[in-house]
């Protein structure tokens, strides 16, 4: 197969790297390939040594190549981190003479809804919209071809630091990638985890990564709010490295083989063995030690995103779907339990779904985000096409504004 033909899902995130190689089918998406390295450049979602971020990606993306027998020239790179900002807009045009919507009026109705103040050092990563009205008529998804006189348009905006996808896109060009769109990742996690029916009715994806954690609301199939707080899986990592005297390395795997985010899921018997630093001998503890020190972290950065986000978005009555987790640390044991206690809501833990090939190795909710741009990517790809019809006229000019507005961070690059 081509690799034109392919698409390329790469997360940049704070405890590893991951590469995804995928086509779309009619049943989903087809994993081909995967990749996956430790990234030791980011801190908190954002890059920190631009050497390290090269390196891992370039591992990732070797791995990746060689299992999907394929060259990889452009991907689709994941941004997160506590700099994203979501802010909602409202933008009104008149249409001459009540003719048909057209692409151009959407066009026009979205650049006057997007006309926000942001400051200098910040640029607009995604435009979505949640819903127009046309005359009195509300909640309509899609209004060209319709007949009205005034056009409204309710979109959510997320804006992000532009030195941090800057260095995302040198980083990939380092690599000898393209980066054909920077997207948010729990943006696209939900893309990959989410049902129709849960977006229909309203869930929230909490992305719980290793340097931050994020939220992305959606009612009534549009995104309504998302937002990030700067806490993650490598605080909790810190907290038992700390708590007790041992290596950060040590504390990883303490986590990961031993941790649990409810002490009371716990016997009381049960022991671990910790290791020591500096030569000296192990020790043992009791494991429900750690699991109150997983606890005490994993209850702030829920809690976080309930009084910070949850609360503060306006949309908490409406998550009749209610809560899925997604991202590595959600894996811990206990984490789902104590996640209804604060959210007082369902919740699950989010895999992708509608994946074929390959689809044991990405399993898992810490792959959720590189398949969620495989998605992404082939949303993008299907409007290209579809923009090369003769008979579509100026209908998928969106798509060409999502070109311009890539340039632009790629010219500030370059």
């Amino acid at each position: 197969m081509a690799s034109s033909e392919l698409i390329v899902g790469l997360d940049i995130g704070t405890t590893k790297i991951c590469a995804v190689v995928g086509e779309q089918t009619d049943a989903g998406m087809n994993i081909i390939g995967f990749g996956t390295s430790p990234s030791t450049g980011l801190r908190k979602g954002v890059v920190a040594n631009i050497d390290q971020t090269v390196q891992s990606i370039s591992k990732a993306i070797d791995e990746a190549r060689d299992m999907a027998g394929c060259e990889i020239r452009s991907v689709y790179a994941g941004i997160a981190g506590s700099h994203i900002q979501g802010q909602n807009s409202h933008g009104v045009i008149n249409v001459s003479g009540g003719d048909e919507i057209t692409q151009s009026d959407v066009d026009r109705v979205l650049e006057i809804a997007k006309n926000i103040r942001i400051s200098s050092d910040r640029k607009i990563l995604h435009v979505l919209p949640k819903g127009y009205t046309l005359d009195d008529q509300t909640g309509i998804e899609d209004p060209i071809g319709m007949s009205g006189l005034r056009l409204e348009a309710d979109v959510h905006i997320v804006t992000g630091a532009v030195a941090s996808a800057q260095n995302i896109i040198r980083a990939c060009n380092k690599c000898g990638l393209d980066v054909a769109d920077i997207v948010l990742e729990s943006f696209a996690s939900s893309k990959a985890i989410l049902t129709d029916d849960e977006r229909e009715i309203g869930a929230a994806v909490v992305d719980i990564g290793g340097g931050s954690s994020d939220i992305a609301i959606f009612s009534g199939k549009a995104i309504g709010y998302t937002g990030a707080v700067a806490l993650g899986g490598n605080d909790i990592t810190h907290d038992i490295s700390r708590g007790l005297r041992t290596s950060q390395g040590s504390a990883e795997m303490l986590k990961i083989k031993h941790g649990c985010a409810l002490r009371s899921l716990v016997g009381q018997d049960e022991m671990i063995e910790v290791p020591s630093v500096g030569g000296r001998p192990n020790q043992t503890c009791e494991r429900s030690i750690l699991a109150s020190i997983c606890e005490a972290r994993m209850e702030e950065i829920l809690a976080n995103i309930y009084v910070h986000h949850l609360e503060r978005s306006g949309l908490k009555d409406r998550l009749a779907a209610g809560i899925v987790l997604t991202g590595g640390a959600s894996l811990m044991p206990g984490t789902v339990e104590l996640a209804e206690a604060i959210f007082r809501m369902p919740v699950r833990l989010g895999k992708p779904r509608r994946v074929g090939g390959l689809s044991d190795t990405v399993d898992n909710p810490r792959f959720a985000t590189a398949v969620g741009l495989l998605f992404y990517g082939a949303e993008q790809d299907a409007f290209s096409e579809s923009s090369d019809a003769p008979d579509e006229g100026e209908r998928w000019s969106t798509l060409r504004s999502i070109f311009r507005r890539m340039k632009s961070w790629f010219s500030d690059v370059r």
